[in-house]
């Protein structure tokens, strides 16, 4: 099999990146469609305006349902065709963006997205996330390229809660661990080769970011200013993130996300908040030394990252509750059969019992 490493076409991040949007723009058409929450938008809608009126393109703006749906990628490309636009801009989080990307394809339009939180990878990957209205995950829809632009103001993003950007970190702390399983398995990656010797280093550097950086950012964060290590850690969280796992492959910590969805009582959960409490199952999966386990549960108490069942709503964790979620974790066709050795419910079960277990002993200080 062969190597293959994707990316956007275009990345720019940086405070007051959001004034530049038209510029970039109009590489690719004249009439944007721009995706957001009804509030984000409203927070940023002036800028956006001033910035496309002085490129010479026009928009309409439309509102997001609030779910990656196939409903609401239906709505967002009837307006787009009814408004006669040419390209379609996603602002906001990882869903509105997704069903940007989703809509974008369909209708077979440019894409740019603009994050105004760094709460996932979701930016600059050829990937959407395909949820029911209610919020349970259905499927992934692979895209054919990435898109066009991507876009990150920094100073927009240290204004979001620093939840945010921590529930980022927690997606961005699986991408190492999935790119090496993967590695190891010679599992496919998104656009179905091998992962090339480059997505594996930006895997391991995201990581080595996180360690480095993010308790740093996550005070920024909180006062609301881009300092240079919040820099770094937006970078980790959206294009390190969002190449590594793309290029190298997704494994059991995105798979065991999927799998607790199905509790209702996890959807206040934030994607990343689910995803690092699915690493470290997946690392008691790999059977990870006790030192490499640690680092992880250190790096998560030290930014707020949750590391057992509890907090991320399963008060209540039942035999029946997580019998339920290791199934789901490891239907057909999930990557949590990307790790290089067999995985059944039975193991994961087990995973995610004792993962459970060592993060409430970290928590009671016996580790």
């Amino acid at each position: 099999m062969k190597k293959v490493m994707i990316a956007p076409g275009r990345y720019v991040q940086g405070p007051g990146a959001l004034g530049d949007l038209g510029v970039h723009l109009a590489r690719l058409g004249t009439k944007a469609l721009i995706l957001g929450g009804q509030r984000g938008l409203a927070a940023v809608r002036a800028t956006l305006e001033a910035s496309l009126r002085e490129s010479g393109l026009t928009a309409h703006f439309s509102s997001f349902g609030g779910e990656c749906s196939r409903l609401e990628i239906a709505n967002i490309v009837a307006a787009a065709k009814r408004e006669n636009c040419d390209i379609i801009v996603g602002v906001g989080g990882g869903k509105a963006l997704d069903t940007a990307k989703a809509a974008a394809f369909t209708a077979k339009l440019p894409v740019a997205v603009v994050p105004t939180i760094a709460a996932t990878d979701a930016p600059c990957s050829a990937l959407s996330v395909i949820y029911s209205p209610e919020g349970v995950f259905e499927s992934y829809l692979v895209l054919p390229k990435n898109p066009d632009l991507v876009l990150a103001d920094t100073a927009i993003i240290a204004q979001a809660p620093a939840r945010l950007l921590v529930s980022g970190m927690g997606d961005a702390l699986a991408t190492w661990f999935e790119a090496d399983a993967c590695a190891k398995a010679y599992a496919s990656n998104l656009p179905g080769g091998l992962s090339t010797a480059a997505a594996l280093s930006l895997a391991r550097l995201c990581y080595q970011l996180l360690i480095e950086y993010g308790y740093q950012a996550k005070l920024a964060a909180e006062q609301g200013v881009p300092t240079e290590a919040l820099e770094k850690i937006v970078e980790a969280n959206t294009l390190l993130s969002g190449l590594g796992f793309e290029s190298s492959g997704l494994a059991a910590a995105h798979a065991v996300h999927n799998g607790l969805t199905v509790l209702e009582e996890t959807h206040h959960a934030y994607h990343g908040e689910k995803v690092s409490f699915g690493t470290l199952v997946q690392l008691v999966l790999e059977n990870q030394p006790s030192r490499q386990i640690d680092e992880v549960l250190r790096f998560c108490r030290s930014v707020g990252l949750p590391v057992t069942l509890q907090e991320i709503g399963v008060t209540s964790p039942t035999p029946e509750k997580l019998q339920k979620v290791a199934e789901a974790t490891c239907a057909p066709g999930e990557t949590i059969h990307n790790q290089p050795f067999p995985v059944t419910p039975q193991t994961v079960y087990a995973a995610l019992v004792t993962a459970d277990a060592l993060g409430k002993a970290y928590l009671a200080g016996q580790k």
